[in-house]
Parts: C-alpha cells; structure tokens; sequence
C-alpha cells in the first residue's frame, strides 16, 4: 500500500514539474528575440531582485532610464520564471497599445490588483463592458461647459495656499511645498467635483488625515507590487502592514460616502434641474444606461474615491514640481511672472477667468516640461488582449505591457541626451508641430486616457499663476530632492523652496 502511495506521489509530482517546464518553455519561446538586460538577472527570479523589498525608488527610475538608453523602444523584464512584463518606451511602439481600450492587468502578482481594495473597479482599474460603461456614463461631468465656472474655485483654493505659503514662511525659512499644495487640490476636487466644503487647508503646518491616509496607502501598495510573498491576501493581511493598509483603506471609504451621503441628501431635497450645472457627483448618483440602470452604490464610492485619489494626489505632485523646476530656474520662473502679470492686468475684474487661461502660453510650455521632466504618472500597465506586431517582434495575447511613461519622456532618441534638463521652448509651437503626439503622455493618450486632463491643465495653470503673481521662488540648496514612486512621482522628504514675496 505504501508502495503504490509513494509511487502515485512521485507521478503526482513529475506531472507537476512537467507541465511546469513545459509553461517554461512556452513562455520563453513567446518571447525569443525580445531584447532583455542581462546584468544583475538572477537565474530563477529574473529581474525581480531589482524592484524587490525596501529598494530605493530612485535607484529603480535610474535602472529604467540606463536600459532606455540601451533599449530606446522595447525591452522584457522577467519578474520570476512566468512573469515577463514588456516594457515599451517610445512613440512608435507605445502608440501601438495605446490606441487600443485593453484593459489593465489585475490577476494575481499584477500590480493594479493591490489597488482594488482600495479604489475598487472605479476608472482608473476596470476594465471591458464595465469601463466602457462607466467612460459613457461620466464623461459629461468633464464638458468644457462645466469646467469654466470651477476656476473661480481653483483661483479661491489658491488664495487660500498662497496665504499658508506666506505663514509658513514668515521666519525667513523655506516652505515644504507638496503638503500644502496637497491639500490645496483636496480643497479643489471637493468643490469642484463634489460641493463638498472642508477646512482642509485650514489646518496649515500638519498633514491632513485623509492626504496622509492616501500617502501611506499608495506607499504600501507600491511595496506590495515588489514583495512576491505579501501577493497572497492570506499572508499580507496578517502582518501590520497589511492590517494598517485596511485601515487606512477603511478611512478613506468613510470620508467618500460621508462625501457621498451630503450630496444624496441634498439632491433629495432640491429640484436638481434648477442647478446651474450637475457636478460630477450629481452625474453618478442621477445618471443611466441605455437600459435605465444607474450605478450601483459600490460603484459609486469607487468612482468617489479613484476621483479624490486622482484628482488631488497627481495634480499635487504636478504643480509641486513644477515650482521646484522654477525655482532652480529662475530665468523661466521671470518670464511666466511676466506674461501672468501682462494677461491679469488686461482683465477686467483682475481675476483670471476661464478664457484668460489660453493666453498663458509660455506658463502651459512650463506646465507641460515640468511634467515630462517629473512625470506624475511614471508608468501604467495594460494586458492586450490580442497580439501587436512592435518592430520586427509579436508580442503575444495576454501579454502584461509597461508603458513607461518616465522613460518614454526621457527617451534621449525622442528628446535629445539633454532630456534632463528643463527647457520649456520644447514645448513651442514650432517644436512640437513635428513631434509624434505618442511623445508625451502626462495623461496617458488614446481612448483610456485621462479622463479629467483638461480639469487637470485649468486647475495648474490657476493654482501655479495665483502663485507666481504673489511669490518668486527659489531652491532650499540645504534640502536634498529624492524622487520616490508611491502610486505618484513623489519627493521622498518634500520639497522645500524659499517664497519672497513679490
């Protein structure tokens, strides 16, 4: 008996390693040609060790723009034996995945599946008939019509900053800038997107709980995405991590449906076709389908909470270093003070108002090279869901696809070896008449795009001409700038610059 036990074990697990070096084989015949880095690849784990544990993000950003320079258009990372991630990094061959609406990868080790518990299947992470769906049923709430009115919103926020910059800077020491410009575009998405009005920026010198919550979320999840053996829900839920990362998720949940339930409340007690204008709240509780079927509840607090994540944390990280980049440029910071002074003093009121923002043309040069030098999204992933012909390679169905939106904008065969450098004319209209459109990507391109992006460039150029008309800025050269991944391009420790009033 014992015999024929042990016998049907060893087939059991010769089956096993069978089938296992038979995926192996598959795998790595889909991918014969891909060009791959080959120093530091350890033999079973691949390029994992790389991205792995407590490494510096900094070191990996580095990593990514060494093989860009090697790898100028596409190239494999092996993350484990069965996990290869095609990483592609110019116009021609990003476009070709861009142009499609696949999906984003969420079965298990893939990253956006650490999102979930967090922003659920809201924009940003669904995927097919749902996503399709949602896009429909919520781009109204982005109309150029709706968005006019938000910048006397953007412009009060940003009066509000600019006084916190002033009292944080009154001893003659330099400002931490990304906390109060954080909670700057947290003032602003709840107004704007929810008439949902806080004392957010009110609490000048801390760190608001829910940007706080949202920081350590987006930081557990990056390190989640690096550590295989916290993939399992089972093992990660019981460390303190894992238990800190719901309750922190918990948070945010809560602040969203107490967003949720004001508007809900008030919708039903008022006649919403008196309102000027529906905000994107009133969209998703009142919209329907086709068939006359809203959106359920949960999908409600997830579009909530992907919104109030999105729509605060990457505009916060734009403008941030968007200031840090004119501040160590002081020649651009002078000539976007110019034109802002010139465009304000043409008004009537002095105010900006939504037809003076085209007229800042050298600030949006600025905007834009701030952003490609610092990306706020520095990659995103996709799972195509058919094979695309790149160059001379197929990359096969189901295949995880990196944009590598960092390395596409400082791909020196896109823009030059001195891509490191912030140099605003790249963005003249002379410059740009020629340059493939897939070159810079801030916002993603194609039909996921980003979904708010014009909201986005109002509210920066606002936000960033409400502060260079009252402030000149300059680097705190004693505080060491680290870049750091967390969800968003981050600044590690901050960003401290010196604010002299004007």
């Amino acid at each position: 008996m014992s015999a024929i036990l042990v016998s049907a074990v060893i087939t059991f697990v010769v089956l096993i390693i069978t089938q296992l070096l038979i995926k192996l084989l598959r795998v790595k015949y889909a991918y014969k040609g891909f060009p791959e880095p080959l120093e530091n690849k350890h033999w079973v784990l691949g390029h994992l060790p790389i991205f792995s544990g407590k490494i510096n993000t900094q070191t990996i950003i580095a990593k990514f723009l060494e093989w860009t320079a090697k790898y100028p258009k596409i190239f494999v990372l092996w993350f484990g034996p069965f996990d290869p991630k095609v990483v592609l990094n110019h116009p021609d061959t990003i476009k070709k995945v861009l142009k499609t609406a696949d999906p984003k990868p969420v079965g298990f080790g893939q990253a956006y599946r650490y999102g979930l518990p967090w922003l659920g299947e809201g924009l940003l992470i669904a995927g097919g008939a749902k996503w399709k769906r949602s896009r429909r049923l919520l781009t109204p709430a982005f109309h150029f019509d709706i968005l006019k009115p938000y910048v006397k919103i953007y412009k009060s926020c940003a009066d509000i900053l600019a006084r916190n910059i002033e009292i944080s800077g009154e001893k003659n020491e330099s400002v931490e800038i990304v906390s109060l410009v954080s909670a700057c575009t947290l003032d602003i998405i709840l107004l704007c997107a929810f008439s949902y009005k806080t004392d957010c920026q009110n609490i000048c010198g801390t760190t608001h709980p829910y940007i706080k919550a949202v920081n350590e979320i987006a930081a557990t999840w990056n390190h989640r995405n690096r550590t295989p053996w916290l993939y399992p829900d089972l093992i990660f839920y019981r460390t303190t991590e894992g238990k800190s990362f719901k309750a922190k998720c918990d948070y945010v949940h809560q602040v969203a449906e107490d967003v949720i339930d004001k508007r809900r409340n008030t919708l039903e007690s008022q006649d919403i076709s008196s309102q000027r204008y529906l905000d994107f709240l009133d969209i998703l509780l009142t919209a329907k389908d086709e068939d006359g079927k809203g959106m359920s509840k949960e999908d409600i607090r997830n579009e909530v909470d992907t919104f109030m994540f999105e729509g605060h944390d990457t505009t916060a990280s734009a403008i941030s270093w968007i200031l840090y980049s004119l501040a160590e440029n002081p020649e651009y910071q002078r000539k976007c003070q110019e034109e802002i002074d010139k465009v304000i003093s043409e008004t009537k009121s002095g105010q900006l108002e939504w037809k003076d923002l085209g007229r800042l043309e050298y600030l949006t040069q600025c905007i834009k090279e701030g952003m490609r030098l610092h990306s706020p999204v520095p990659g995103i992933m996709r799972e195509i869901q058919a094979p695309i012909k790149v160059e001379d390679l197929e990359i096969p169905a189901k295949a995880n696809v990196m944009i590598s939106i960092n390395s596409l904008h400082h791909n020196p065969t896109v823009w030059g070896e001195d891509h490191d450098q912030f140099k605003p004319e790249r963005f003249s209209p002379e410059n740009t008449e020629e340059r493939d459109s897939f070159a810079f990507c801030p916002f993603s391109a194609g039909p996921r795009n980003c979904i708010g992006q014009s909201f986005a460039m109002s509210e920066e150029r606002t936000v960033l001409a409400t502060l260079l008309q009252k402030f000149t800025f300059s680097v705190d050269k004693t505080h060491k700038v680290e870049k750091q991944i967390s969800a968003v391009m981050r600044a590690k420790d901050g960003i401290k610059l010196f604010a002299y009033k004007r």
